[in-house]
């Protein structure tokens, strides 16, 4: 952008600015209710058939869980993944030597698990933080 542009757009929101918008009070009334913590909140039978709801579906799902046989879908999950990282590595450590790459098999694999195990843990540190 040139200048003139800039000084076009700085002259737009000077009296964007200037502008007052009649509100009859209502934002210092507003403000008062905020500061003053009268927000309503939600009706009593509201949030108690929403705790009642959120129960409900834990109950089931934890049902669900167990006559499905959770446990072992899990287990079953978990050795598929942890058998798919070690062929993968395998893999890895098998064809690097015949690549033309100057890292050395330990190099990548201290890269990987730092990015598989301390990147998240900053994500999630930053998330609850963050909350």
């Amino acid at each position: 952008m040139t200048d003139k542009d800039d000084i076009l757009i700085r002259d737009f929101f000077k009296q964007a600015a200037q502008q007052q918008i009649e509100d009859n009070g209502f934002t210092e009334r507003v403000m008062e209710q905020v500061n003053l913590h009268h927000i309503p909140e939600q009706s009593s039978p509201t949030r108690s058939l929403c705790r009642l709801w959120t129960w409900f579906c834990i109950a089931v799902g934890g049902v669900l869980f167990y006559v499905l046989n959770g446990w072992e879908a899990l287990k079953v999950s978990l050795r598929m993944l942890l058998s798919m990282v070690v062929t993968s590595l395998e893999v890895f450590v098998t064809t690097v030597p015949t690549a033309d790459l100057r890292l050395s098999p330990v190099q990548v694999l201290l890269l990987v698990g730092f990015v598989a195990v301390y990147l998240p843990y900053q994500t999630a540190r930053r998330l609850s933080s963050a909350l």
